[in-house]
């Protein structure tokens, strides 16, 4: 290590001078603002058949309405990321928030598929500044392991929201119709914006704000992009979140309508398996203080490919029925709850001087390729067996990019120091 990694490795970061109790908050404050993306894109799942009815128009429209979302999603992120690098870290989120705002209340009056598919994406926009700026937050303050902790246990907080977000959506529609989950959103996000203005102070001091402009951000974004490391792993950690969305999109319609649940029944099923993801994001702070984080990586990956193929397998055959999809789906989960904390944190590691912007593009990565899964599930079909093969195609893309691209005995070399960054 040279003379100069050396005293980087000895100067300790922000977040190492926080009390747990600091900690706690930091977590709870960024944890309640980033759930505004996993809610709006959630809660309206028990609805999409009633939207489908409603609108007079076909599944596939109205699945187009969630992707709206994911690109919104991505491309907020690429716009925000940069920004908040130049000036800081609070005035961006709370003006996306307030975004979000506005464009929940445009979709709760919507008049047609189109209107809401539009709204939706700038809901999207909007919920793409919680997202990114909590990322680069943690980034201003932990590195390496430490940020892979902290990550997980904004996970548990944040994973709560898919668990209650379609049961929150059912119990809306047992006293409206579907437009009362987006006047619910817009309540939740004026007091989102309460929580930004008064919990969250500024992270990225004015002496490490980068300039703003054009031609910097694109170079910056060259930058990253000539990292095939970085490269390979953002593919992996939108492979993986694809999955999820894969799931996600397909979901409604395979458990309501091809298994026969109710919109109370597929409430508690969603929210089963996104208990499985949450158990997978805290049993990973515990895995870390054993295993480095490129080990969690490829052994979640390797799993949550097998348990992929053998969700297309019950899916395609019907053997073993719906039991053995939930349980094959809530594995594939459990394995993504895994690689999503530990991708991001290799992926940060050596860009800690831009990491609202390393951030962005780690961001719109994952929601622009889960933008791409979504559709594709309504394209092939609203069956198990569509969405099933949807799930595993991206697992099993995203092993064959750790191992072509990223390489993981290149990532555990001494040239990745993640240990080192975590004590920088």
């Amino acid at each position: 290590m040279s003379a100069a990694v050396a005293s980087r490795a000895a100067e300790p970061m922000p977040g190492d001078l926080m009390t747990g109790r600091q900690r706690l908050r930091l977590v709870l404050v960024l944890g309640s603002l980033i759930a505004v993306g996993p809610l709006t894109i959630d809660m309206y799942l028990p609805a999409l058949p009633a939207i489908v009815d409603g609108f007079g128009t076909t599944s596939a429209a109205v699945q187009l309405t969630l992707t709206g979302t994911l690109v919104g999603m991505a491309v907020g992120q690429l716009l925000i990321g940069p920004l908040s690098d130049a000036v800081g870290r609070r005035r961006p989120l709370i003006a996306g928030t307030a975004l979000h705002v506005l464009a929940s209340v445009g979709c709760a009056v919507a008049p047609n598929v189109a209107t809401l598919g539009v709204l939706r994406v700038v809901q999207g926009l909007g919920a793409a500044a919680a997202a990114v700026i909590a990322m680069a937050v943690i980034r201003d303050l932990f590195s390496g392991a430490a940020f892979a902790r902290l990550l997980s246990r904004l996970l548990l907080v944040m994973g709560v929201a898919p668990i209650l977000a379609p049961t929150l959506g059912s119990a809306v529609l047992r006293w409206t119709q579907w437009r009362g989950v987006f006047v619910a959103l817009a309540v939740l996000g004026v007091l989102l914006v309460l929580v930004a203005g008064f919990g969250l102070r500024e992270t990225l001091p004015p002496e490490r704000r980068r300039r703003g402009g054009l031609r910097p951000t694109v170079g910056l974004y060259g930058l990253l992009l000539r990292d095939r490391t970085f490269v390979g792993l953002v593919l992996v950690a939108g492979l993986a979140m694809a999955a999820l969305f894969a799931y996600v999109a397909g979901s409604s319609f395979v458990l309501q309508e091809q298994y026969g649940l109710d919109e109370q029944e597929f409430g508690l099923a969603f929210g089963a398996g996104a208990f499985g993801l949450i158990a997978a994001t805290q049993g990973n702070v515990r895995l870390l203080r054993r295993h480095s984080p490129q080990r969690i990586l490829v052994t979640a990956l390797a799993v949550g490919t097998g348990a992929g193929l053998a969700l297309l397998g019950f899916a395609a055959t019907g053997i073993g029925g719906l039991p053995a999809v939930l349980a094959s789906l809530w594995v594939v989960l459990a394995a993504a709850g895994l690689a999503i904390p530990n991708a991001p944190a290799l992926a940060l590691a050596g860009h800690g001087e831009a990491a609202g912007t390393a951030s962005a593009l780690l961001g719109a990565a994952q929601f622009g390729i889960g933008a791409l899964a979504a559709p594709l599930v309504g394209v092939l079909g609203t069956g198990a067996a569509a969405m099933a093969l949807v799930v595993a195609g991206c697992m099993v893309a995203a092993q064959v990019v750790l191992h072509l691209v990223v390489r993981p005995a290149r990532l555990a070399a001494p040239e990745v120091p993640v240990v080192a960054v975590a004590t920088h």
